[in-house]
């Protein structure tokens, strides 16, 4: 039996921008090196800035996905992650409730590395970029209204940053009892970055630009200053996120002979998770 177990590397900023004058934008990692059984966890989630207590919502959407995967889990349950998004979105919800304030909401973009393996969960218009051999891939879809009419192939990609209904999302956590979000697993390779970041950023930044940001950069921690940096030098309008994460090592084990699973009467039910 074959087992990967990763070593990478993380860094993060979030930045109030030259526009703003709260910062909605919330991001969760462990910076620095992290060696294999570390936790994996990270997001960034963007507030809503059409509606009331952002920062809440987007702090709150973060803080339930950690509660909900526990802060040890060294691999992933992805029903488990699913989870965590239902918990934020109903928390979420609840909380505009309880604060009279209307409706609130967040994009969440949400990655968990366990192995060679990279989950993704991803709701609203935060993007998760792989840059792998020099060449950046966008690996989420824009939950917007100018998102369905790239889909809908009415305009071209190269014509979202400047649309002037970018921001009109069509699913965020938060409004509504019911969320869909969008799940990805992709196999990780040694020296992959993966990087997170809110619209804020992605919008004066070309795709290309996260691969060059990479080449150029002596370290993780450069890889967000340089990316935060340029969304600032080209004014940006709104907070600017990033998460930037380094696959450093991949380290296959060889494992021992199993035991065999004993499953009793029922062998398809399964204990709930707490």
């Amino acid at each position: 039996m074959r087992k990967v177990s990763a070593v990478v590397e993380s860094s993060g900023l979030s930045h109030i921008g030259p526009v703003r004058e709260d910062n909605q934008d919330s991001i969760h990692l462990t910076d620095g090196l992290q060696q294999p059984g570390a936790n994996r966890l990270f997001a960034v989630a963007d507030g809503m800035g059409g509606y009331s207590h952002g920062a809440i919502a987007s702090s709150t959407a973060i803080e339930k996905m950690v509660e909900c995967l526990g802060p040890e889990d060294a691999r992933l349950n992805p029903r488990r992650f699913q989870q965590g998004v239902e918990l934020a979105n109903m928390t979420v919800y609840r909380k505009a409730q309880q604060l009279g304030v209307g409706r609130m909401g967040t994009t969440l973009t949400a990655a968990f590395i366990s192995g060679e393996d990279l989950h993704l969960i991803h709701i609203g218009d935060c993007r998760a970029y792989l840059v792998r051999e020099g060449r950046a891939i966008c690996l989420t879809s824009d939950h917007t209204a100018v998102g369905d009419l790239v889909r809908a192939k009415l305009i071209p990609p190269e014509k979202v940053r400047t649309h002037a209904q970018r921001s009109i999302l069509t699913r965020a956590i938060g409004i509504s009892l019911f969320v869909r979000p969008e799940i990805l697993r992709i196999k990780l390779q040694k020296h992959d970055h993966l990087i997170l970041c809110s619209d804020g950023l992605w919008s004066v930044i070309q795709d290309h630009e996260f691969a060059q940001a990479v080449k150029d950069s002596l370290s993780i921690d450069q890889v967000s200053q340089r990316l935060v940096d340029l969304a600032l030098q080209r004014a940006t309008d709104d907070n600017a996120s990033v998460v930037a994460v380094h696959i450093r090592e991949l380290h296959p084990q060889i494992m021992g002979p199993q035991e065999p699973v004993k499953t009793g009467w029922f062998p398809g039910w399964k204990k709930r998770a707490k």
